[in-house]
């Protein structure tokens, strides 16, 4: 790779280069080799790797690994209350700062909801910063159980309850939480968070890969985290006293071990588990990202970390040229 090309005037800015798309699909090499190239800084998009302790099975980049500087990881503890509004906070003052030092941000991550957050006009109601309502609200829940928690969302709120499966109960939670506060309801942020405004000019490259070559990523990324330590990783959590923590239990890869540790249950059982968690959790990113026209995407499925990287920057070249 050629020396970086840090901006000569930081009162002309380049767009923020977001890269997008499926886990496991290599964004992280792409993102970190775009930064290297273009004088950059990472900013990462991933709902998980904002806990710290979180490491081996959210994927986070080692800090002794990272080519370039990184924003937005290690945040808070894991349970502490955290929502896409105080991330959009956290990546716009990232950006700022990388900015300020005539750099160029590189956002990169597969969490839908962060990444329009950092880049498009989304105003969240004062309740996502501070949540007064949402231990009684998940209390109700232990009690009535998903399914009734999510009747109680449906005679409150019947809008906000059809776009929402039973099964998802933090949603279903969250639903409540904006009803308690008084702001918009689920139903009216979803419609909109539909009409995709930019409030910050970017660049969106979408990395894709062939099903099968993804999933096989998929199978020996979870291995790797295994060899890696990610089960000694859960029992260090559970000892910190994170164990009922919403956002450990909710992340792939630590909410399948919880009976390994627990109840002696079958090691090889949950690998299979994580791993068909995560082909789906996949399937999702797709559907999201593919649905923003303002993404152009780049198969990687025959291209070297190299080759991937040469693509995007092409790409970024010729929409800033545009």
């Amino acid at each position: 790779m050629s020396e970086a090309e840090p901006l000569a005037d930081p009162s002309l800015p380049r767009p923020v280069i977001a890269i997008v798309g499926p886990t496991a699909v290599g964004k992280s090499s792409v993102a970190e080799g775009l930064a290297s190239l273009l004088g950059g800084e990472i900013v990462s998009a991933d709902s998980m790797q904002v806990y710290r302790g979180m490491d081996i099975g959210t994927a986070k980049q080692p800090p002794d690994k990272r080519g370039v500087p990184y924003h937005c990881v290690d945040l808070v503890d894991p349970g502490a209350p955290y929502s896409a509004a105080l991330y959009q906070r956290h990546a716009r003052a990232a950006f700022a700062d990388i900015r300020a030092r005539g750099l160029v941000p590189v956002l990169v991550g597969g969490t839908g909801l962060y990444v329009r957050a950092a880049l498009d006009e989304m105003e969240f109601p004062m309740g996502e910063y501070v949540s007064p309502v949402r231990t009684a609200i998940e209390a109700q829940g232990e009690a009535l159980g998903r399914e009734g928690l999510h009747r109680l969302l449906a005679e409150r709120d019947p809008a906000s309850a059809a776009l929402i499966h039973p099964n998802n109960v933090r949603r279903v939670v969250r639903a409540l939480e904006l009803l308690e506060t008084g702001g918009p309801t689920y139903a009216d942020q979803a419609a909109h968070f539909a009409d995709r405004r930019a409030a910050v000019p970017a660049v969106l490259i979408g990395l894709t890969m062939e099903r099968p070559a993804l999933y096989a990523r998929i199978d020996a990324r979870v291995d790797a985290m295994l060899a890696s330590g990610l089960l000694e990783e859960v029992a260090a959590l559970v000892g910190a006293g994170y164990r009922d923590a919403l956002t450990a239990t909710q992340a792939i890869g630590y909410k399948e071990l919880l009976p390994v540790l627990e109840r002696g249950a079958d090691l090889g059982e949950a690998v299979c588990a994580i791993k068909q968690a995560t082909r789906r959790y996949a399937k999702r990113q797709l559907t999201w990202f593919r649905a923003d026209p303002r993404v152009s995407w780049i198969d990687v499925t025959e291209l070297s970390p190299a080759a991937a990287v040469s693509a995007a920057r092409a790409l970024v070249e010729s929409r800033e040229s545009d």
